[in-house]
């Protein structure tokens, strides 16, 4: 199934809306635009209805393949088992669209919601901080990385191998590449887990002088690509 365009699905010979007038006395065009800044050929618009055009975007989001139809393989790990519930509030206007640089004093519901939610990610993780920082689930595996690249460089040690899991969503590897790392791949069985036998094989041994120990994290996702807790 293909959908045409809106150009294809409109004609500008077709009768533009008519407008009401403003009700105020009109400036020519020539007074308010300079005439470096105008157009000088018509702007090529379709012209068409407001249901038309909401039945255009219809139909191309029914192209898309999404939850209702089948399983997500790959791709926003854990965004895809949210509840619809949350993904409407995540959605409101005055949390959605508040700006970077809104004053505190007047996003104090916004903050308190953040400061709530990493309240309850320490608790959960027995760890004494939290970022909320990165905004997607690429740029959370890049900030770990690098958060464990800063870890081992406090204590003077240089390790350059991450272990991938090769289920692995793609941005695994990729975040590792972009933190100047190797990527070490783990195997999985046919059930989609790690296979413990391969992943101990790779493991550097630890105080080993004739193989320094330069191995890093290993990069596993909860729940995994294939919806596997492991």
């Amino acid at each position: 199934m293909s959908e045409p365009l809106l150009f294809e699905l409109g004609s500008q010979d077709r009768p533009s809306p008519r407008l009401p007038a403003p009700g105020i006395s009109a400036r020519p065009i020539d007074e308010l635009v300079p005439a470096g800044l105008r157009r000088r050929s018509s702007l090529p618009i379709a012209s068409l209805s407001e249901p038309e055009v909401a039945r255009h975007f219809g139909r191309l989001g029914r192209l898309n393949f999404n939850l209702h139809q089948g399983l997500y393989p790959l791709g926003s790990c854990t965004m895809k088992y949210n509840p619809a519930v949350n993904e409407a509030l995540a959605r409101l206007d005055d949390f959605a669209d508040l700006h970077p640089y809104h004053p505190p004093a007047r996003a104090q519901g916004a903050l308190r919601l953040m400061w709530e939610l990493e309240r309850a990610l320490l608790a959960l993780t027995a760890m004494d901080r939290m970022s909320l920082q990165p905004a997607a689930g690429a740029h959370g595996e890049w900030t770990g990385l690098r958060m464990i690249q800063a870890y081992h460089r406090s204590r003077g040690e240089s390790r350059d191998e991450v272990l991938v899991p090769d289920s692995a969503h793609g941005t695994n590897p990729a975040s590792a590449t972009l933190s100047r790392l190797k990527t070490v791949t783990i195997k999985s069985g046919p059930d989609g887990l790690v296979q413990l036998e391969d992943l101990k094989s790779k493991l550097s041994p630890r105080g080993d002088v004739d193989e320094p120990q330069h191995r890093r994290p290993v990069r596993k996702r909860h729940p995994g690509d294939r919806a596997a807790f492991a």
